[in-house]
């Protein structure tokens, strides 16, 4: 028995051991084929090649992917299976895999890509049937088939420039809305849709939707403008223009208006009138424009206005008049009919004032009668003016004068002078000339009673001649001012000073001074100074382009730096280079100070001879001055020690001496004492 169950046991072993499988190929198939037409059913095949070691049971697990996203998970012992679409939809176009899974062993197929063609046709809602004229009007299109992003594209069909389109997109919805404004003259409106979508494989558009009619009613009619009695009328008649307008119920408001500018208006009526009396201004366009809301329409005709007569001319003896002269004007007027009034008048700032209520007017021109003049006429009521002329009256100018701004006698060369000019009396504007001498410097056009003002920098040292001379539109006149006498002076060029001697001289003597200067206008002021003293050592006016100074005598205290400042009238002060003058001893102090040197050391030499002489001759006589003062007795008979007088006084330094020679002495005694023994024989002998 026991036997029987290890056989059965090791039979059981071998058969599991035998279940061996491997997944060759996975395959992905769509049916009926790889491009679809939008609607149409899809089918995605998946199969598994097996391979298996014995007539096992195998469980399948079946993951369809779409572009990386699952779609579905099918558990089957199958080795095939099936994802049905039973209405592709562009949205289903992509790139398809299968994986297959069997216990721990998985494969997957190839990349498989399935288009769908086409979009289903969008349907277009409006949602009103009826609108009016300005009115918004709400246009709906979807595709509830497909899935967003979405283009949508809405036309406007039967428009006289072609299809008007507006195109949106919804990236989150698969309808979108619009509104239309209705315009004014629209009566059967058309429109369509067209539904699009793109992607990474590829764009599809749809068909056109159903045509969606949708009918407008208008609030009022066109209007209508008629002009009474005709549209071409003549100057004076009065003309009515009348507006009408077929409404129902609106509170419309109507415009009469020529050009820009309105003439008449009215609001909730249906007709408008104008009245008027036409002159030639009145000639051109007029409108009628109805308007309520954004809704406006509008009637144009064109009136033809003949003139009754032309526009006057004011005819003139001339623009520009001497004062004394006749001022005539003349008002001419052309037309069919007599002119009833005719009047020349004068404007200012605007303002007419009337000068003579007849068609010519004659006086002596004064310059008050500078003015603006015109002339107007009038005819059946209708009134026309001439262009406006202006008539100036000169009077003549007066002698000009002419002087210097500021009032100087002289003026510096190589500088501006500013000279003004001004006649008294004349008419402006005046024209003034500047001259110098006879030639035109420079001139000038004034249009008030102003003095003219001109520059000029003269060039030569000397007088310079200057006039001016101012003349208007007077025809005759032209005066000139007296001629105004300038001088012109240089200022003082670069200054010089030399001195004879240079630099050096002698205590006592004299030294002179030269200052000149190389350019300048006479006369000049020369003055000599010295550094960090204020006030001149000598000054001098002179008619002349130097100086010389001269000082006889000069001590030591004015040795110093000097330098030399000239002027002259135009008061621009030169300065000199600093020359150093240095004052030295004369000849006679340096030989007197030289012979006080030399007695000095004369005095000097005698003492030192005097004072040498006596240490050497106290230097070899010191033991016979002892030995002698030993014998030597005062008045008394008593014997005085060496250096003591007669009456027993010492000499000073007798005791220095004296110890000083013992010192001296003690070396050599066995000599001195015989030197001493042949002195005190001397009494004997004598």
């Amino acid at each position: 028995m026991c036997l029987a169950l290890l056989v059965i046991l090791l039979h059981c072993s071998s058969l599991k051991a035998r279940e061996v499988f491997t997944i060759n190929k996975v395959e992905i198939r769509a049916d009926p084929s790889l491009q679809v037409p939008n609607g149409d059913a899809l089918t995605i095949l998946c199969i598994a090649d097996i391979s298996k070691s014995g007539n096992f049971m195998i469980e399948h697990h079946f993951t369809f992917f779409k572009d990386g996203r699952i779609l579905s998970d099918i558990t089957s012992l199958q080795n095939r299976t099936e994802y049905k679409i039973p209405a592709a939809r562009f949205a289903d176009t992509g790139e398809y895999v299968c994986m297959v899974k069997a216990k721990e062993k998985k494969k997957k197929s190839e990349v498989m890509l399935v288009k769908v063609t086409g979009l289903p046709k969008p349907k277009l809602t409006a949602l009103k049937n009826m609108v009016t004229e300005g009115e918004e009007l709400v246009l709906k299109c979807e595709v509830p088939e497909e899935a967003p992003p979405l283009t949508f594209t809405f036309q406007k069909l039967l428009t006289p420039g072609g299809p008007v389109t507006r195109t949106k997109k919804e990236l989150e919805k698969n309808f979108t809305t619009i509104e239309i404004p209705v315009e004014p003259g629209d009566k059967i409106l058309r429109f369509q849709c067209i539904a699009s979508v793109y992607s990474a494989h590829g764009m599809q558009e749809s068909a056109p939707s159903d045509v969606e009619l949708v009918t407008v009613v208008e609030p009022f009619s066109t209007p209508a403008l008629v002009i009474e009695p005709s549209l071409n009328v003549t100057e004076g008649d009065n003309v009515k223009l009348v507006c009408r307008v077929v409404v129902r119920n609106y509170d419309i408001e109507i415009i009469i208006q020529k050009d820009k500018v309105i003439l008449n208006s009215t609001r909730g009526q249906n007709t408008l009138t104008y009245f008027t009396k036409v002159s030639m201004q009145d000639n051109g366009n007029y409108t009628c424009k109805v308007e309520l809301g954004s809704v406006s329409k509008e009637k144009t005709v064109n009136m033809v206005v003949t003139e009754l007569f032309s526009k006057p001319e004011l005819i003139h003896s001339a623009k520009m008049i001497d004062e004394g002269d006749w001022l005539q004007l003349q008002c001419k007027v052309k037309g069919l009919l007599p002119v009833t009034k005719i009047s020349i008048k004068t404007r200012y700032l605007g303002k007419d004032n009337l000068l003579n209520d007849s068609s010519s007017f004659i006086t002596k021109a004064h310059v008050n009668n500078t003015a603006t003049y015109i002339c107007t006429a009038e005819i059946n009521g209708i009134i026309k003016e001439s262009d406006p002329v202006k008539i100036n009256v000169y009077a003549p100018v007066s002698i000009p004068q002419l002087w210097i701004v500021p009032s100087v006698r002289d003026v510096i060369l190589g500088r501006a002078i500013r000279f003004q000019c001004q006649s008294m009396y004349g008419t402006p504007p005046i024209t003034y000339k500047f001259f110098r001498g006879n030639k035109t410097v420079n001139s000038s056009q004034i249009f008030n009673k102003l003095p003219a003002e001109f520059r000029d920098k003269p060039t030569e040292v000397g007088v310079e001649q200057y006039s001016c001379e101012a003349s208007n539109h007077h025809s005759h006149i032209r005066k000139r001012s007296r001629e105004l006498n300038i001088t012109v002076i240089a200022p003082v060029g670069k200054v010089n000073l030399i001195s004879v001697p240079k630099r050096e001289v002698e205590d006592g003597k004299g030294i002179s001074f030269r200052c000149y200067v190389e350019t300048g206008s006479l006369p000049i002021n020369f003055k000599l100074l010295k550094q960090n003293n204020r006030k001149p050592i000598s000054e001098d006016t002179k008619m002349d382009t130097e100086v010389i100074w001269y000082k006889e005598t000069w001590s030591k205290q004015d040795s110093g730096e000097y330098f030399c400042e000239a002027s002259n009238p135009t008061n621009i002060v030169q300065r000199s280079d600093v020359i150093s003058i240095n004052v030295i001893l004369a000849s006679w102090q340096k030989v007197l100070i030289a012979l006080f040197v030399l007695v000095i050391i004369v005095i000097l030499g005698c003492g030192g001879c005097c004072w040498y002489l006596w240490k050497k001759r106290k230097a070899k006589h010191p033991s016979i001055e002892m030995s002698g003062s030993a014998g030597v007795t005062n008045s008394a008979g008593v014997k005085l020690e060496p250096r003591q007088n007669s009456d027993g006084q010492y000499y000073p330094g007798y005791m220095d001496d004296s110890e000083n020679h013992m010192k001296a002495t003690d070396e050599n005694k066995d000599s001195g004492e015989n030197r001493y023994s042949k002195i005190e024989s001397c009494p004997d002998a004598t």
